[in-house]
């Protein structure tokens, strides 16, 4: 087994810290109190090729593999995990997507723009009453003619605010589930699509969310991706590509945090000397780096599998699952460690502690992890 990173990975992934730490990061607070989604730090990843890091270059993508992309997301996180979960959105859910599953005149007409940034992307499956029960679709798509017509209401749609182009699934064949769900490739002005304030959320804010609402959209076969009634086949490979991308932005939060923990633990001083000389602090340190660097490996290894073209879906949702439950403890120990200097509104700690939980929930909870990997240690 080999750990180290090529001198490709090392130079790509030291080439995204600096642009994380020297143009992100000064405007994460900025992003997180107006809850604006980020234009201009989009137009600046998107003019570095980070709308499609794993997309080939023929394509207009960087063309590199999912170990440096997991790597670039992480550093983007460190910074803002906004803007990271903004691009796993254009990278996993919506560029892949349409290299693997999107027929030969879709790719032709969305891929380039997609992966150069010129146009973003949105992922439209969750609804009121399908999250975690993602087959439970109701949006509806009624035939008509040769094609059919689309109504319902997507929620938490990412990237929404801004997005020209969006994947959107809906029944084809109701009361069939997971049987019966279409995926389609939409660009947002058609007619019959608005775009709704949704919820103001807790944490990650700047994304961009809002509600698509779809009154009897117009859709033909040319619009479906992959198989009629085979949407929900795509929607679970992009969601078991896209955890990779999850796992690696709970890293940049959760390293995050450890730095603010460190900084303050050797600046801050009580009876004469820096707290970090205390034993306390010295195990919740030692905790959240050790389990961060547990999850990395995780993350590493599950993003090695897809490069290798193996099965990869058990150790994705290990990297998740341990990734986010570890992020978050060490949001919450770094909590700790500030005492009053975190608990305030504004203040670093404060942000990446309501950032992190989020990760334990899209994408796949942490419960529905669990289940993926009780099944694949099951054999079932």
């Amino acid at each position: 087994m080999h750990l180290d990173m090529t001198p490709a990975q090392d130079a790509f992934r030291t080439e995204v810290e600096a642009f994380a730490r020297e143009r992100v990061k000064p405007k994460a607070a900025e992003i997180d109190e107006s809850n604006a989604f980020p234009v201009s730090l989009v137009w600046e990843a998107a003019s570095r090729g980070l709308l499609g890091i794993t997309i080939p270059r023929e394509h207009g993508g960087l063309g590199y593999d999912h170990v440096g992309y997991a790597l670039a997301i992480e550093a983007v996180a460190r910074a803002s995990a906004t803007l990271a979960v903004i691009l796993t959105v254009s990278n996993s859910l919506v560029a892949e997507v349409l290299l693997r599953f999107g027929s030969d005149a879709q790719r032709a007409r969305w891929l380039h723009p997609l992966a150069t940034g010129e146009l973003v992307g949105v992922f439209a499956l969750s609804e009121e009453n399908a999250g975690t029960d993602a087959a439970n679709q109701e949006t509806a798509a009624t035939p008509e003619g040769d094609g059919w017509r689309l109504a319902g209401r997507k929620v938490w749609v990412a990237n929404a605010e801004a997005a020209a182009i969006g994947i959107v699934f809906a029944a084809t064949q109701p009361g069939l589930r997971g049987r019966g769900i279409s995926a389609f490739l939409l660009p947002l002005d058609r007619e019959g699509i608005r775009r709704e304030p949704g919820p103001d959320s807790l944490g990650v804010r700047g994304l961009g969310c809002m509600d698509l609402v779809l009154d009897g959209v117009r859709v033909d076969r040319a619009d479906i991706i992959g198989d009629v009634d085979g949407g929900f086949a795509v929607a679970r490979a992009a969601l078991e590509a896209g955890r990779v991308g999850i796992a690696a932005q709970s890293l940049g939060v959760g390293q995050a945090a450890l730095d603010e923990a460190l900084a303050h633990a050797k600046a801050r001083q009580t009876f004469g000397r820096p707290i970090a000389n205390y034993q306390a602090i010295q195990w919740f340190l030692a905790d959240m780096a050790t389990e961060l660097e547990a999850a990395r490996m995780l993350t590493y290894k599950a993003a090695a599998a897809m490069d290798a073209g193996a099965p990869f879906g058990a150790e994705a949702a290990m990297a998740k699952l341990a990734a986010s439950e570890a992020a978050h403890r060490a949001a919450d120990k770094a909590m700790q460690v500030l005492a009053s200097a975190g608990y305030r509104r504004g203040s670093t700690v404060e942000r990446l502690f309501r950032d992190i939980r989020a990760s334990e929930i899209y994408q796949g909870t942490s419960e529905v992890q669990r289940m993926i990997i009780a099944a694949a240690v099951l054999g079932d």
